[in-house]
């Protein structure tokens, strides 16, 4: 394990288990789920698929057992052959617990390195979204004066939102996605995640020892060792940020790697897997390695995102940006014009 890993707390094996009565208690925001009747079959998908156990079958039809404890991950629903199943946030689900003085705004010379960061990176790549400062704060720290969603969303949901230019803090309470959370380390991780029982069912592993290995091998925060995760426009920070990510196509994910490389030579190892995609491997591994990363997304973020079957992503630490702007400033005064023009292409 590297010495940031180690300063990062990382956790490489088995997390923490949550039963999910015990999640009720750290929810904070409560939905109603709504059942058609008229609907629904009875197959039984939801409450197999449900991970924080709120839905069983009584008589044949699904009931609400736990709804204190839903997460708002709509994967019941999801999984609905019939889409019968609807989800509603509880009125007031956006109030903040209890009001607390703000952390420090981001010093002037801060957001203005970061803003310069942003305008590299969109004009010598042309990317069409803003890069994405992500921050994580821990357990302890101030939060941030950055707006909360009223709802639950999945983290990559709000990588998403900044990529379009919308700041969003999420603590726990608002986050969709109880797999990312606990991998980020806000909260345990729940049985039926741990136990890999859901990738069986979703058909995403072969067995449930496979699911155990990669859900025991992938790396982790400790449980309640983050309070909220901050997602912003790198041109629009609110908060020091610990990792950059960009979306964009594989030929400007080409050029960021030879970027970082740029004064080095070195050739990347990147790890990627198509499971936890923005959660691990464009935000964790960036974060407690020090290095690059990319991801091709995963299930999860490609279906509950609009991220484009076009694109890609990278996470590169916040450590290593002024290099990767410096090397991108030099590729984009010839290489990257030159190799887009095709100017090794014979004349038609």
């Amino acid at each position: 394990m590297s010495e940031i890993a180690k300063a990062s707390g990382l956790i490489d094996g088995p997390q923490e288990v949550m039963d999910a009565a015990q999640f009720a208690d750290v929810s904070g925001v409560t939905h109603v789920l709504r059942f058609d009747e008229a609907l629904c079959t009875g197959c039984g998908l939801c409450e197999a698929f449900c991970p924080m156990e709120v839905i069983a079958m009584k008589d044949g039809s699904p009931v609400a057992v736990a709804a204190e404890a839903c997460w708002g991950c709509e994967t019941c629903s999801g999984q609905c052959p019939v889409h019968a199943i609807r989800i509603e946030a509880a009125p007031g689900a956006g109030c903040a617990a209890e009001p607390e003085e703000p952390a420090p705004p981001l010093d002037k010379e801060t957001r203005d390195r970061y803003r310069e960061w942003a305008a590299v990176l969109r004009d010598v790549l042309g990317l069409r979204w803003h890069p994405v400062a992500v921050s994580l704060i821990r357990a302890g720290e101030p939060l941030p004066d950055v707006p909360e969603p009223t709802e639950r969303l999945r983290y990559c949901q709000a990588l998403m939102a900044a990529r379009r230019g919308r700041a969003l803090m999420m603590p726990a309470n608002r986050h969709a996605c109880p797999d990312g959370t606990s991998i980020l380390g806000l909260t345990p991780i729940p049985a039926k995640l741990a136990s890999g029982e859901l990738y069986i069912l979703f058909h995403k592993l072969d067995s449930v020892e496979a699911a155990r290995r990669m859900v025991g091998e992938r790396p982790s925060l400790p449980a309640r060792s983050v309070r909220a995760t901050v997602t912003c426009p790198l041109d629009d920070p609110r908060c020091k940020a610990e990792v950059v990510a960009v979306i964009g196509t594989p030929e400007q994910m080409m050029w960021l790697s030879m970027a970082t490389s740029y004064y080095t030579g070195h050739r990347h190892d990147f790890h990627a897997s198509g499971y936890n995609a923005q959660c691990v491997e464009t935000t964790l591994l960036p974060l407690t390695t020090g290095k690059i990363n990319i991801s091709f997304g995963c299930y999860g973020c490609r279906a509950s995102s609009d991220v484009d079957d076009a694109m890609m992503m990278m996470g590169i630490p916040v450590t290593l940006m002024d290099d990767v702007v410096r090397g991108l400033r030099e590729l984009g005064k010839r290489a990257i014009p030159q190799s887009r023009d095709k100017v090794y292409l014979p004349p038609f």
